[in-house]
């Protein structure tokens, strides 16, 4: 997680594998294509189903795989955004349990297990990395080659109404005013004034 939170600028989401044995045990990582900004992640339904289907012919049951959604947020803030809320909601809302997880930069995480069957509760739980199980070596290549094959940076557009101009206007593209700059002078002027008439 570490290495895609810090190869790119954007959110990089995936789904963690756990461990047959202990289904809050993430073994491993898996990305899938998504088309990415700061802010939000969006998967590529046909990937998504083709993870599936290479999860379900690897012998792998759907809590297994199909439970725990991982991703990064860019900045320092760990906290899930209304986006984020949204997606745990629409994506996961129908499975009998699930994992929201979040990496932000300077390591911090978020981590909230959600049973939506039941009396349905949500509860906040601790990220840990468990080193008494063995785990594969670092693979950055290998992990390098799956980021650029996967991950896709949202391209900003401007749009153009046929009559009204920019759809997205920048602040850049006005000339600068300084009225609260002219403002205060006047306002400060004034008081000057004013202290010089009291006696």
């Amino acid at each position: 997680m570490l290495f895609l939170r810090d190869y790119g600028d954007t959110e990089v989401g995936g789904f963690g594998i756990a461990a047959s044995d202990d289904l809050l045990f993430v073994e491993d990582i898996q990305l899938v294509k998504q088309v990415c900004s700061w802010a939000h992640v969006a998967f590529d339904d046909e990937s998504v189903a083709d993870f599936f289907d290479r999860q379900v012919d690897a012998e792998r049951r759907p809590e297994q795989f199909a439970r725990i959604w991982v991703h990064t947020h860019p900045g320092d803030c760990p906290r899930p955004s209304m986006t984020d809320e949204e997606t745990f909601r629409r994506v996961f809302g129908r499975a009998d349990w699930a994992v929201m997880f979040i990496l932000a930069c300077e390591g911090q995480s978020y981590a909230r297990l959600r049973f939506n069957v039941g009396p349905c509760a949500e509860v906040e739980i601790p990220v840990s990395v468990d080193y008494s199980r063995p785990f594969d070596a670092s693979e950055p290549d290998v992990w390098e080659q799956e980021y650029l094959a996967n991950i896709h940076a949202e391209q900003p557009t401007r749009g153009m109404a046929s009559t009204l101009g920019p759809v997205l206007n920048s602040p850049f593209d006005e000339e600068p005013t300084d009225a609260w700059y002219e403002s205060w002078f006047d306002y400060a002027a004034e008081e000057e004034e004013a202290e010089e008439v009291v006696p």
